[in-house]
């Protein structure tokens, strides 16, 4: 297994000799207006695309978006990829992107066999109370073929009930976690801040954890810096990979 982290929650996932691309967001950096009602008012994305559009979606297969929020699929990347790729989401988004001219919208509700691969879609909950509520629906993964590890993709939600449901159930021996602690002026987190990635590392103690979602958005008031510090507070700096824009981890 293959993940590469372009940026924020954007990954290239290679299993099963498959490519998928994860929540493009491709946007040139401060392409677009801020996150409004944060604590700063910085245009987004922060930082620029490590490659080209046309570099990542080179052999991709298909893409998965968890949600339709402008952070994990935005007009670039309406442009960019081709109306005739498959794009797997949940089912709430499938009427976007057929009104987007997209030919071939596989909406996951429960399970779903593309190629080799089996995917699962799992729930969350992207932030608490009202909040969390207008956020959503968010949706996250697990990804299975044969001989490579479980992969499961949280998606854009804190540590709740429902994230721990999908660690006892399907076991996943590598977590993509979205950290960040995306936050309003009011409210909690609506995205993992370091003691949800901690609790996660703690509910699966046999799996790798990645963290991403950083260091790109207005308002992720996370950085990489802090919460490699804090994982080593809690001890969990050997489980958690925090990698940078453009880097690749390979899994077994």
């Amino acid at each position: 297994m293959q993940i590469q982290l372009i940026r924020h929650a954007t990954l290239r996932v290679t299993m099963g000799g498959r490519t998928l691309l994860v929540d493009p967001m491709l946007s040139d950096k401060e392409a677009m207006d801020p996150v409004a009602n944060a604590s700063n008012d910085r245009r987004i994305p922060l930082v620029p695309l490590p490659f080209s559009p046309a570099e990542i979606l080179k052999d991709v297969q298909a893409v998965l978006v968890t949600h339709t929020h402008r952070d994990h699929w935005d007009d670039a990347a309406t442009a960019a990829i081709p109306k005739s790729m498959p794009i797997l989401c949940q089912p709430p988004d499938e009427t976007m992107f057929q009104q987007l001219g997209y030919t071939d919208v596989r909406a996951i509700a429960a399970v779903m066999d593309f190629e080799d691969l089996q995917i699962t879609r799992t729930d969350g909950q992207h932030g608490t109370g009202e909040i969390g509520r207008q956020m959503a629906p968010v949706s996250g993964f697990v990804i299975r073929t044969d001989n490579e590890p479980a992969l499961y993709i949280a998606g854009d939600t804190i540590f709740c009930p429902e994230v721990e449901m999908a660690l006892g159930r399907y076991q996943p021996q590598v977590v993509v976690v979205n950290a960040g602690a995306a936050q309003f002026k009011t409210g909690d987190p609506i995205t993992m801040n370091s003691m949800d990635v901690a609790k996660t590392a703690k509910m699966a103690p046999a799996a790798r954890i990645i963290a991403v979602h950083m260091d790109t958005i207005n308002h992720c008031l996370l950085t990489r810096e802090m919460l490699e510090r804090e994982m080593k507070n809690f001890h969990l700096q050997e489980r958690i990979a925090i990698p940078q824009d453009g880097e690749t981890l390979e899994l077994r």
